[in-house]
């Protein structure tokens, strides 16, 4: 029996043991010696035996790392230190010594032994601290050898509490702004964000987080949390909502009722819806009319003041009242040209009409009729397989060859020439028929054959032969 009383206390009370996956469990291990007897005990050493181990009844797996002290109390308050040191060598023991030999350890007095730093065995169960103790009654009597047991309790580990209250700093953010997400972190778990637009979950810590590029539109985050020791996950989600979202896509199978619609960037251009219509602006919120552009454009009808092309220097089309003018560019005043495959008009009111070069034939339209002319301006000639005319007023006709004959016009009748010559011509026909004198009723008419010329009365010849008569002209 010893002389000595041993109670043992620890910090965390109890010991909790070490588990696989999360930072060691440690604590503190206080010996508490008293004198409850009557008497004095005079003590030269007092050594505590920690067991070592990974097993139920071990205290620590690293004894190494325990860093021991002790104080000595007198029953009137006096405090001292006490040498404790790991001891004796090849032992997992701590001895404490008295710091004045043959010092009584006195009715009442008090020592405690500190063991800090201990690592908990990962074992759940009781360790037991061996004592032992060399004490005697008197001062100067022999020393003897006595033992005490201490246990102490190591628990299991305490399943760890799920991590909780995941949310964002701001529940709505504008497209672009910056946010931070935060939740509540339980020691020891691995964290783990996937959100819309990451290839694999981010691994995080410390309880807050921000995403490295802002939400555009609204977007849910899931906070992974992995127990290390049982590799259980716990899932959090959180969700952001976009003022102004940037969508990808959208699709509306009922229909979209918005009063405007616009670009993504500063300065974009917009759609109004308003009463009846839409209406194209340079900006949001600006009166400015803007650009449409489209590849082709299909309407039942298009009210405009103007229609361009897109670069500078092209053709306008202005639409004024009553018709439309072709300008040579926009802001211009000289008039444009009109490129067609074919016009088909009602009418054309026009100065003049020319070909396609410059060389070519012109047609223009004084108050008389047409007049046609070369590309010099010369008169110039017209070409047609058949002319049917009312009138015809020409000084000379000729056939379509040089060396072919021709017919001038003379104030008292017509004269016939050879093709490029001023040389009188030949008139060849089947017959000849007197002036207003219709077939068969009595008008004078000429017979050609090839014995020469016959004068009949009538065309039949049942009047028998007519007169000839001539008037002299002198060439």
């Amino acid at each position: 029996m010893t002389m000595l009383t041993y109670t043992v206390l620890t910090d965390p009370a109890p010991l909790e043991a070490s588990a696989a996956g999360r930072s060691p469990s440690t604590g503190t291990v206080y010996l508490v010696v008293t004198n409850t007897g009557q008497q004095a005990a005079y003590w030269d050493t007092i050594k505590v035996e920690v067991p070592v181990g990974n097993g139920a009844g071990d205290l620590t797996s690293d004894f190494n790392k325990i860093k021991p002290k002790g104080e000595y109390r007198t029953r009137s308050g006096t405090r001292s230190s006490v040498k404790v040191q790991p001891g004796p060598q090849g032992s997992n023991a701590f001895q404490a010594t008295v710091p004045i030999s043959g010092t009584p350890f006195a009715p009442g007095d008090s020592m405690v032994l500190t063991l800090e730093n201990v690592t908990v065995a990962p074992t759940a169960g009781l360790a037991v601290l061996t004592v032992t103790e060399n004490t005697s009654r008197t001062k100067t009597g022999s020393r003897r050898t006595s033992f005490a047991a201490v246990a102490l309790v190591k628990t299991a580990p305490k399943e760890l509490p799920a991590p909780r209250d995941f949310h964002p700093d701001k529940a709505m953010v504008d497209a672009g702004e910056k946010l931070t997400l935060h939740w509540e972190e339980t020691a020891g778990f691995g964290y783990e964000i996937m959100y819309p637009g990451a290839a694999q979950p981010v691994s995080v810590s410390g309880g807050s987080w921000s995403p490295p590029d802002a939400p555009k539109r609204a977007t849910t985050y899931i906070l992974i949390a992995t127990d290390p020791n049982t590799q259980q996950q716990h899932f959090l989600t959180t969700t952001v909502q976009v003022r102004n979202p940037v969508l990808e896509t959208l699709t509306a199978t009922t229909g979209i009722d918005t009063p405007w619609v616009g670009g993504p960037n500063s300065g974009d251009g917009a759609v109004a819806f308003s009463q009846g219509g839409a209406t194209v602006r340079r900006t949001r919120g600006s009166n400015d009319p803007g650009t449409l552009y489209a590849g082709e454009t299909v309407f039942n009808g298009v009210a405009t003041e103007y229609v361009k092309g897109l670069k500078d220097g092209d053709g306008d089309i202005t639409f004024l009242p009553g018709g439309v003018k072709v300008w040579r560019t926009r802001g211009s005043n000289d008039p444009g040209t009109l490129y067609a495959g074919k016009a088909d008009f009602n009418g054309v009111n026009t100065e003049w009409v020319q070909g396609r070069s410059t060389d070519d034939g012109w047609i223009s339209f004084p108050k008389e009729g047409v007049n046609v002319r070369q590309g010099g301006g010369a008169w110039g000639t017209v070409f047609a397989d058949k002319a049917d005319l009312n009138g015809v007023n020409t000084k000379w006709v000729q056939g379509r060859d040089n060396d072919d004959g021709w017919i001038s016009f003379l104030k008292y009748g017509l004269q016939v020439y050879q093709g490029g010559t001023n040389t009188h011509g030949t008139v060849y026909a089947d017959s000849i028929r007197a002036k207003d004198a219709p077939y068969g009723q009595g008008g004078g008419w000429i017979n050609l054959h090839d014995e020469g010329i016959t004068v009949y009365l009538s065309k039949d010849g049942s009047n028998g032969l007519g007169n000839v008569t001539a008037r002299a002209y002198n060439r």
